[in-house]
């Protein structure tokens, strides 16, 4: 690639392997005014500088959806989550939901998420093969949260059945009427579910993070339904959608290297490292958006308050100064990795550990019960419309 053009986020080819234009991007202009408007920078060292930097909110919707948008469902619900807004509003919403995920609530969660690993095998093992994501990837995490959030059994088939694309809102790209469409109408069918289960949880609480929060709002009032209602969908769609694309493109990235495969199912010790190469990889989460609160200077540019500034975190985590060895190819011993999937600063994702460990279960329980599988076609898979985003739709396997 000689030339910026290579860097399209709408484009199919740069979807299904946006590396190359994120190499290129880092060595030629590691901040990079892209047409678009944003401010994009690609090295782990800015990454890291701009996720800790105080004078650069969170991005916002708005950002990237055209003025006839602002009013939309889906963007109104984003702009009360803790996703999307700076302390003291961002202080006072995490503060209630980070009792849900302490290092020991999360590793308690350990034998449950097992369980449900196994009955997913179970379910499919006798039939020689399974889609990876819709059979597995997706039920695991859907099912954790479902269970995190006190959703009953009975309301649990739609969201294990749910193959919708979701996330588009969130990339640096603006949406079609069509496409905001859609995401209003998820958007509102998941407000209306949310309230019957608030309805439910009033009268009947229990051990679960819907009921400390509808708890913790009518003993003090800090949080109000408007605000639960956004940061609980949001919590169900961040709680599952990256997770079964860490599952889904590890799956594809071990398969895409037969060598680290057969490594790892030859040392399972190597898997808590493993999944955070894998995570390093190939990201569940390709970027995250700020916005400059006053005017600043990055790489000696100039940037405006409002204007949006970009932390290509999937470009960050290819960038040779910050990884030993040769950051674009897959090594499941690597040492030291320091991927910043996750993001970084006060916004670092709540689920992290969470998502680690139902990685590394869900790694382990696959090389033990189906050793014998194989990708159907590892070379040609269709990835999700989403840049922000990034996972596969269907990957089939079979043994």
């Amino acid at each position: 690639m000689d030339t910026l053009s290579g860097f399209d986020f709408d484009n199919p080819v740069f979807r299904a392997n946006p590396y190359p234009a994120y190499r290129f991007l880092r060595e030629a202009a590691p901040l990079w005014r892209a047409p678009t408007g944003h401010w994009v920078l690609t090295t782990h060292a800015d990454c890291v500088a701009a996720l800790r930097d105080n004078r650069l909110g969170h991005g916002n919707p708005d950002a990237s959806v055209p003025e006839e948008f602002k009013n939309e469902a889906v963007v109104s619900q984003l702009r009360k989550t803790m996703l999307l807004v700076d302390p003291p509003a961002h202080t006072r919403l995490r503060g209630l939901v980070s009792k849900a995920f302490t290092a020991r609530r999360m590793e308690e969660l350990r034998p449950r998420i097992e369980a449900i690993v196994d009955d997913l095998i179970d379910a499919v093992i006798g039939q020689g093969g399974m889609d990876v994501i819709h059979d597995f990837a997706h039920k695991l995490p859907v099912t954790v949260i479902c269970d995190m959030l006190g959703i009953p059994e009975q309301d649990r088939a739609p969201f294990l059945e749910e193959s919708k694309v979701r996330g588009r809102i969130l990339d640096p790209v603006a949406l079609t009427r069509e496409e905001m469409d859609a995401a209003n109408a998820g958007s509102l069918e998941s407000a209306a579910y949310f309230k019957t289960l608030f309805a439910y949880r009033r009268e009947n609480p229990g051990d679960d993070l819907t009921s400390a929060l509808l708890a913790a709002r009518e003993a003090d009032d800090r949080l109000t339904d408007e605000e639960a209602l956004a940061n609980i969908s949001l919590l169900f769609g961040a709680g599952h959608e990256t997770t079964t694309n860490l599952i889904g493109n590890g799956v594809l990235a071990l398969h895409r290297n037969p060598a680290e495969l057969a490594r790892l199912a030859a040392d399972p010790s190597l898997l808590p490292n493993a999944v955070e190469e894998l995570l390093r990889y190939d990201s569940p989460v390709q970027l995250t958006g700020r916005v400059a609160r006053e005017d600043l200077e990055l790489r000696g540019e100039r940037v405006a308050a409002g204007e949006q500034v970009i932390a290509l975190l999937g470009a960050a985590n290819h960038d040779p100064a910050a990884f030993e060895g040769e950051p674009d190819e897959l090594d499941v011993g690597r040492p030291g990795v320091r991927a910043l999937s996750f993001g970084g600063g006060i916004h670092f994702c709540l689920g992290a550990q969470l998502a680690r460990i139902e990685g590394e279960i869900a790694f382990r329980k696959l090389l033990e019960r189906l050793p014998g599988m194989r990708l159907v076609d590892a070379d040609n898979v269709d990835w999700k419309p989403t840049v922000t985003l990034r996972g596969v739709k269907s990957l089939p396997a079979v043994w």
